[in-house]
């Protein structure tokens, strides 16, 4: 699933050479705390995952500490691709899914709502408020706000344009231990909000749905949250709440062009890229029993530093042929690590994911209601995600502890110039 980086100082972390017999012997103290057949967290909801990349130059006005650091950073809204894909993370995201209205599935009536909603999201990420803002003091931070929209199948059926969707898009193949809530799945147009000020965010998410009511009706909405920036070292890697590093598998960004970005098929699509979202609950209770060493096996990986049980460093290869002094895989094979990792370079995907904590309380399975918002981005999500997530489904020592509940897949199109409106070439051709 995906990865997080820090470093946090820990006196109390024990040696991290575990072997499959120290993971029995904590899986047997879980016992009946870990729930069988609870989904596998995929390629998303744990750990092998997004790198988080360096700040980018110009991205923001000031470094950490600075006064105008989060009110004058700002990203780019125009560009041969939508920002919010490649874009260093931010800290806090809001992920909105909308269905169009009965009375409005027209393709007028979604090129109303798209004209609108990309003239708003190219003011409010420079700075400036939304025509119709009546508090245009509420973004005085744009705090590298980023507004990126992606669309659904049933969108492109709904408007008579299913010959323009790429067979890709739709609803992903089922996988045997999803447990996948209808209130968390699908849309018709989804809208990843993202930024490093909670306040902008909300401000943002808030104006672009009320400047909607007329054409869509929400249909889920979903709230994560990653260090506060300048808390870790820029592009370091993050950590999710089971503690571990998310996102060390991430391609370089010579390698974009290879595994996020569309080359070909349809012209609204070149320059974007397929969005896959993945709702991932996290047993944090089943897992607090766990001792640290079981939780390091489970991985494939060391707590501290994110390296392979073979190694040192967080960007270490790691050797699945070596063997612990009883004879048995220094990495267990069905480790997550070993689950996701492929020799096929083809497979790679670009995570992007964020952490939740619901506020109502704990689910039914104990005291919290926690988990991963498990984003990641690629040409085609059946030749990409699929593969691995397949892997993870039949056998990672993690899903004991992961459940994927929610599940969605949109088409990202290409940016925007000056003057145009997402996905204008779709719409219009």
């Amino acid at each position: 699933m995906p990865e997080l980086n820090q470093h946090p100082e820990n006196e109390h972390q024990q040696p991290s050479g575990a072997t499959r017999r120290q993971f029995l012997r904590g899986a047997g103290t879980a016992g009946a705390a870990g729930v069988a057949g609870l989904t596998v967290m995929g390629l998303g909801g744990c750990a092998e995952g997004a790198q988080t990349s360096d700040i980018r130059p110009g991205q923001g006005s000031a470094e950490p500490g600075d006064n105008d650091f989060l009110a004058k950073a700002r990203v780019p809204f125009d560009g041969p691709h939508q920002a919010g894909v490649d874009t260093p993370q931010q800290s806090f995201i809001k992920l909105i899914a909308f269905n169009l209205k009965e009375s409005k599935t027209s393709r007028e009536d979604v090129i109303r709502l798209m004209r609108l909603w990309t003239d708003d999201a190219r003011r409010m990420c420079s700075g400036l408020a939304g025509l119709a803002d009546l508090e245009p003091e509420n973004l005085e931070s744009t705090a590298n706000l980023t507004i990126t929209v992606g669309y659904g199948r049933s969108l492109l059926d709904k408007i008579g344009l299913s010959d323009k969707a790429p067979e890709w898009l739709g609803d992903l193949p089922e996988f045997s231990r999803d447990e996948l809530v209808d209130a968390w799945n699908g849309g018709d147009i989804c809208l990843q909000i993202c930024a490093d000020d909670r306040f902008t965010l909300s401000h943002a998410a808030r104006f672009m749905t009320k400047t909607a009511r007329t054409y869509v009706d929400v249909a889920w909405m979903q709230d994560g949250f990653l260090h506060a920036r300048g808390s870790i070292e820029p592009g370091t890697t993050p950590r999710n709440l089971f503690g571990q590093l998310d996102g060390t598998a991430n391609p370089a960004p010579d390698e974009h062009d290879d595994i996020i970005w569309i080359n070909d098929g349809p012209e609204w699509l070149r320059g974007g890229t397929a969005m896959v979202i993945r709702r991932v609950a996290m047993l944090m209770d089943e897992w607090d029993i766990l001792d640290r060493a079981s939780r390091e096996v489970a991985m494939g990986r060391t707590i501290d530093t994110g390296a392979p049980l073979t190694g040192t460093d967080e960007f270490d290869d790691p050797d699945f042929e070596a063997l612990d002094q009883y004879g048995l895989p220094v990495i267990d094979p069905n480790s997550h690590m070993a689950r996701a990792f492929s020799t096929d370079r083809s497979e790679r995907i670009y995570r992007r994911p964020y952490n939740y904590d619901m506020p109502p309380g704990p689910d039914t399975r104990g005291t919290s209601n926690s988990g991963q918002i498990f984003i990641c981005f690629q040409k085609n999500p059946l030749k990409q995600f699929v593969p691995i997530q397949q892997r993870l489904d039949e056998a990672d020592r993690l899903n004991e502890w992961i459940t994927h509940i929610g599940s969605a897949v949109f088409a990202v199109p290409h940016g925007t110039n000056e003057g145009d409106y997402w996905g204008q070439d779709l719409l219009e051709g």
